[in-house]
């Protein structure tokens, strides 16, 4: 029987073209290669339309995909997680940075990063897809990171778990969603 990822592959790029195989010095490991008798997958690829604009070449620049591949892989390897950075990396004072909770709260909370440090840890492998995975393979293509199926990746994360923090805020019963401000900015 076929992993359930493959089938997911050969479904997304409508290729029978896919095996795995053992990867040679990674005991249970598995990954993802393209069979001989495969077309390629440019050759699955509908045309783009329109053609590549400068803001995505720039995008598609600073970011990258996964490797298909590393869907084999319990949990992607170091340096080859999909990255996707929209706007400049913001500099981040550690000393002067808050995490602030704040609206449909009975108790607006300010933590510091070292008092979110100090908190009890939890690690989770948690399995990241960005919203627009597969853009470039609709039609029509809209305009952003042209990604095919890498914008995927799956690590583990180690933090203060959130329900705690609203916990002590006193989340009130009407609040009906959480949104998350980053420190990034752009248009």
């Amino acid at each position: 029987m076929e992993p359930k990822f493959l089938t997911a592959v050969r479904t997304a790029v409508n290729t029978e073209g896919m095996t795995t195989r053992r990867r040679p010095g990674a005991p249970g490991a598995s990954a993802v290669h393209p069979a001989p008798e495969a077309a390629s997958l440019a050759g699955q690829l509908p045309v783009a339309d329109p053609p590549l604009t400068a803001e995505e070449l720039q995008l598609a620049s600073r970011n990258h995909a996964m490797p298909l591949e590393m869907l084999g892989f319990d949990r992607t390897p170091a340096g080859l997680h999909y990255l996707l950075i929209h706007f400049d990396v913001p500099a981040i004072d550690a000393g002067g940075w808050r995490l602030r909770i704040g609206g449909a709260v009975r108790r607006p909370l300010e933590v510091s990063l070292p008092e979110l440090q100090a908190r009890g840890r939890r690690t989770l492998a948690v399995t990241l897809e960005c919203a627009g995975n597969g853009r470039s393979l609709l039609h029509p293509r809209p305009v952003s990171q042209p990604w095919i199926l890498g914008g995927i990746g799956t690590a583990a994360w180690t933090g203060t778990p959130l329900a705690p923090l609203l916990e002590e805020a006193g989340l009130e019963p009407e609040a009906v969603e959480i949104v998350f401000t980053g420190a990034d900015r752009g248009i």
